[in-house]
């Protein structure tokens, strides 16, 4: 064999045992409510270690979501049907079954861990509420996997792609945290406009996370008009960025921004 060959008998191209680092575990987080007496006091959410979807972090917009649904529940979520899209911690979701959803749908990416992630979730609020002798436990829930802009009806009742009836759709959509993803806001779009009940409504909530792309958010808002949607803001409050960068758009990045989306449709 001359100087310049390599052998690679023996494996040479194997990682040693331990060479690579473990995967990020699991873990929890636990959001306690600001509302008087409410029961159960905290929710607490089983998270995936890692993700490259963001999965894996209680974000600042998720937070006053769930501030927001509790103090708004008897309008917004008591007898009424809520889906969440992107759901990730899923709290929203989980504020809205400890809240007299009529049902809650929550759903994200179809990836096995960040879904079974969700419903242990749901599984362990559950038990939780019987567990302290809670009559009424939580909402019925369903935990899926669905893409945005695929056909609804097929990812959450698996049944042969179809137009939803309207007792089927949602009073509430929720998308918490979403619209940084600029790719998709037709896709979402699409997802709410065949989802949303023409007397629903979305709650869009977000963080404007690359400060220097603020107005790529906020066209989102823009482009909802063609799918028949009027935006109206809610608010803007400010809260601890999610991340430390530079302090020149540390303002920015704390904003939080919230919006409901109106149907304008009707129907005939």
């Amino acid at each position: 064999m001359s100087d310049d060959e390599v052998s690679i008998e023996g494996g040479l191209f194997e990682e040693p045992d331990g060479f690579l680092p473990s995967p990020p575990q699991s873990h929890f987080a636990t959001y306690k409510r600001k509302t008087p007496k409410a029961h159960p006091e905290e929710i607490t959410m089983k998270l995936v270690g890692k993700s490259p979807l963001w999965g894996h972090l209680l974000w600042n917009a998720g937070i006053y979501t769930a501030d927001y649904l509790d103090r708004h529940a008897e309008e917004l979520v008591r007898g009424k049907r809520v889906l969440e899209l992107g759901a990730a911690a899923a709290l929203p979701s989980l504020i809205c079954a400890v809240n007299g959803a009529a049902q809650v749908v929550a759903t994200d990416y179809p990836d096995p861990d960040l879904i079974d992630h969700i419903k242990f979730s749901f599984d362990n609020l559950e038990k939780r509420n019987s567990n302290h002798g809670d009559n009424g436990g939580i909402s019925e829930y369903k935990v899926c996997g669905y893409i945005w802009g695929n056909n609804v009806a097929e990812a959450i009742y698996g049944e042969d792609k179809r137009e939803l009836h309207e007792d089927e759709k949602f009073d509430l959509i929720i998308l918490s945290d979403l619209i940084f993803n600029h790719t998709e806001h037709h896709r979402l779009l699409k997802a709410c406009r065949e989802s949303c009940k023409h007397n629903g409504k979305c709650l869009v909530v977000f963080s404007p996370h690359r400060a220097k792309l603020l107005q790529e958010d906020l066209s989102f808002f823009a482009t909802c008009t063609q799918y028949q949607f009027e935006a109206e803001k809610i608010e803007m409050v400010n809260m601890t960025p999610m991340f430390v960068e530079d302090e020149e758009t540390a303002e920015v990045r704390s904003r939080v921004y919230a919006y409901f989306l109106i149907p304008t449709w009707k129907i005939e």
